[in-house]
């Protein structure tokens, strides 16, 4: 098994099992679990980090959707089939499945991207997704990761196709702020109108005290999550 030990073959045999794959080159599966952050910390040991097989798993990911849903939506035109699809390859669709595997439990991370919540990073939970398909295909071929990726996404594109994707910018907002530095987010109600029956709230969102987003809706948060996506549009 290489520089595999018994330990970490113990953990990539029991989230074999969760995958539903037993990997004929079980070294695949460790690299789509190994964070570059890990790699860069441990240069000396040349470990190979799993941005390469998340490259080749976001390619599969779309093949597959993609067939799946003009097999399926022979009705639907190429602007709604591109946009049920990008629901469902989207980051927070993919770290909600990786969340279910518990893949966070399994990655090799860097001290550094450990300490700072790294386990729980949509968009690191997202990127492993994608890297473990793409290590399903090299090792099984189409077939194997198209079984992954239709099973483990069931849900999310049958949500999708009945138009109950539900976008969770602050999340997104969250996870981008965090990466370029401790800024703090806060939200607040700066108004409210309307009889308490069908009372609209209005929010504005901070970041590091300056006013970068605006929303409104039937409930706080709704609002927040509209002034968190007018604040995406600033800080992607």
């Amino acid at each position: 098994m290489g520089n595999i030990d018994a330990n970490r073959q113990n953990l990539l045999n029991e989230i074999s099992k969760k995958v539903s794959y037993e990997f004929n080159n079980i070294g695949l599966l460790n690299e789509a679990l190994t964070h570059s952050s890990y790699a860069n910390e441990n240069k000396k040991r040349n470990i190979q980090h799993n941005e390469r097989l998340e490259f080749l798993g976001d390619s599969v990911l779309g093949i597959v959707i993609s067939d799946y849903l003009y097999k399926n939506l022979s009705a639907s035109q190429e602007g709604e089939l591109t946009k049920i699809r990008a629901s469902i390859v989207c980051e927070p669709s993919l770290a909600n499945s990786s969340i279910e595997l518990a893949m966070g439990k399994y990655l090799m991370l860097g001290k550094g991207e450990e300490v700072t919540g790294g386990r729980e990073r949509i968009s690191i939970l997202a990127d492993t997704f994608e890297a473990v398909i793409g290590a399903i295909y090299l090792d099984g071929g189409l077939e194997n990761a198209k079984k992954f990726i239709l099973s483990n996404l069931k849900n999310t594109i049958k949500d999708a196709i009945e138009g109950r994707i539900f976008q969770d910018y602050k999340t997104h907002l969250q996870e981008i702020i965090q990466s370029k530095g401790n800024d703090k987010i806060e939200y607040e109600v700066i108004d409210e109108k309307g009889p308490d029956h069908n009372k609209i709230f209005y929010v504005q969102v901070k970041i590091g005290g300056e006013v970068i987003g605006k929303g409104s809706g039937k409930s706080k948060k709704e609002a927040e999550q509209k002034a968190a996506k007018e604040a995406l549009k600033k800080v992607v």
